[in-house]
């Protein structure tokens, strides 16, 4: 940060923290890893158990994918991190998240994404034998772009279906190109694929549905065998012309402060209400190297809802330790914000108003000793996030935006949203979403 006496010198502050783990802990830690796919065995076998000894762990893809997003986001630059990187990542499909509960958001929207992903972005990735296909090999999908392994013909009680796959090929297909954790985030998103009519089970596992009573839409087993529907045929093939209105609603995107609103604006307001919209908006921007810029906006908004929380809690109960451990809790926070995105030479540096970012660079290096001075700190620092944030959104609106509309990668999924209606809505109406508030009333 800048030093105080002297803001042309940058202060470098570096916390340590040390801390002990018992072995079945960290034995246990490992099986996540490696249930969430961020390791496997280096000899190319297929392994469920982690084991301390007699096997050799390297990351996978989506390991590396994972490792090089948190390394870019809190400004670790090592060389060994770039070199295991290289120069290609994976494409995994980022999910979408409650910012509360962490629960994925599971909208049809986001499941229709998800589920053009996942029968492949090339075409179908048909198998020539159904032993190829239902193979536990680790290195179908390494580009995350590849779909679900199909074989070509499966025998199925003397009847022959085409381009069928297992229910145990769609969990590890979820698990290898997504952003999911465990086993049961698959689970829940391959029955929702079922619900939708994007997949149908060809075949069902009785034993497993006799074990697992709510299993009954989706198997994830390799005696459960699926197939794409005709309506999942259609997504993939960009001819479902199902009408979309934006299905989640949370987020504070309807913009105060005075900006006007143009059909940009209204556009925007409506990637960032719908997830999968959020979601395809978010590979657009890493692709374009600036997701930096929705990774603020969406931080800050999640930041000022629980600073609001926090101080209305330290106000009603001023003198009681838990709120004002939360009051210093979410003051830590801002400097995260602020180290990761607005402190010059982050890692994640914005494009924004060079007084705009000393104002914050003055704010965040004075020293705060007293806890009712922190409060006032905080509601300070809300209000020059907002107006970072306000910035942020207007050059997402102007520059991002227009990108996005005209990219051909998206151009199948975004015939389900019409921008100019809801622009169009919006104008003829003299407003923007119900939601927008003034300054003053936010504050």
């Amino acid at each position: 940060m800048p030093d105080p006496k002297d803001p042309s010198r940058i202060v470098t502050t570096t916390t340590t923290t040390t801390f002990s783990m018992a072995k079945d802990m960290a034995r246990s830690i490992c099986q996540r890893f490696l249930e969430a796919r961020f390791i496997e065995s280096a000899d190319g076998r297929y392994q469920q158990v982690y084991a301390m000894k007699g096997v050799v762990w390297q990351l996978t893809p989506k390991g590396i994918c994972i490792l090089d997003r948190f390394c870019s986001r809190n400004g670790i630059q090592q060389k060994q991190v770039a070199e295991l990187v290289g120069s290609s990542l994976p494409q995994l499909v980022t999910l979408e998240r409650d910012g509360q509960t962490d629960k994925l958001l599971t909208d049809r929207g986001t499941i229709e994404v998800i589920f053009r992903r996942f029968i492949g972005t090339n075409g179908f990735n048909i198998k020539s034998s159904v032993s190829s296909a239902d193979s536990d090999s680790l290195s179908d999908y390494r580009d995350g772009l590849t779909g679900v392994k199909m074989a070509a013909e499966r025998k199925i009680n003397g009847k022959t279906y085409k381009d069928t796959f297992t229910g145990k090929a769609a969990s590890d297909w979820l698990l290898d190109c997504s952003t999911t954790v465990d086993k049961r985030e698959t689970y829940e998103i391959a029955s929702l694929f079922v619900k939708y009519e994007l997949m149908e089970a060809v075949q069902q596992d009785r034993a497993y549905m006799m074990q697992h009573p709510a299993s009954t839409l989706f198997q994830p087993t390799k005696h459960a065998i699926y197939q794409v529907t005709a309506k999942g045929r259609d997504l993939a093939n960009g001819t479902s012309t199902r009408g979309r209105a934006s299905e989640s609603e949370g987020l504070s995107s309807s913009r105060g402060g005075g900006i006007a609103r143009d059909s940009n604006t209204q556009r925007l307001d409506k990637i960032l209400n719908d997830p999968a919209l959020r979601l395809l908006f978010r590979e657009n921007l890493r692709e374009t190297h600036c997701e930096e810029n929705l990774s603020f906006y969406l931080d800050v908004d999640e930041f000022v809802r629980q600073c609001r929380q926090a101080i209305r809690v330290a106000q009603k109960n001023p003198n009681n330790a838990a709120s004002l451990d939360g009051i210093k809790e979410i003051m830590a926070q801002a400097y995260g914000i602020y180290n990761a995105f607005l402190a010059p030479g982050s890692p994640c540096e914005l494009n924004i108003d060079h007084q705009l970012r000393n104002n914050l660079a003055t704010r965040m290096t004075k020293a705060v000793g007293q806890d009712v001075a922190m409060i006032d700190t905080l509601h300070e620092v809300t209000a020059l996030f907002e107006d970072a944030q306000n910035a942020v959104f207007k050059l997402m609106a102007s520059d991002s935006v227009p990108k996005f509309l005209r990219s051909p990668k998206y151009e199948q999924t975004l015939k389900n949203y019409d921008f100019d209606a809801v622009a169009s809505s919006n104008n003829s109406q003299g407003r923007g979403p119900e939601r927008s508030q003034s300054r003053s009333n936010r504050n």
